[in-house]
């Protein structure tokens, strides 16, 4: 079985659950793991990085802990924010601006209340 076949297979229950995931944690958390995905589907990317993208997602989406969020709250999330980190600065020279704007768009969409800080002048 090829890497794209794999891709393919999963590709519709693991985006389920990735927009499952980013409705519960939120825009900013979800930002950078849309640019995942979207460097993950694209046909630029070398196989090794869409199959480290591919295990860093799944292991945040999929209710498979190593350390236990709920019974090590803060400490529990460490392990998932540490596999997106390493995944996000190993592939980030593959995000293109068409992908940030795409990302952009779609957190628009799912999360509409949400307002860039401005800088208020006294």
């Amino acid at each position: 079985m090829t890497m794209n076949s794999i891709i393919k297979l999963d590709s519709e229950a693991l985006w389920a659950k990735v927009t499952e995931w980013s409705r519960k944690a939120g825009r900013g958390a979800t930002r950078p793991v849309l640019l995942l995905w979207y460097v993950m589907t694209s046909k630029d990317t070398p196989k090794s990085d869409k199959m480290l993208i591919l295990s860093a997602i799944s292991y945040l989406v999929f209710p498979i802990d190593i350390l236990s969020a709920k019974r090590l709250p803060i400490i529990g999330w460490v392990d998932e924010i540490i596999s997106i980190t390493v995944a996000y600065q190993k592939v980030c020279r593959h995000i293109t601006p068409e992908m940030q704007n795409r990302a952009d768009h779609l957190l628009d969409r799912w999360f509409p209340e949400y307002t860039p800080y401005e800088l208020i002048e006294e």
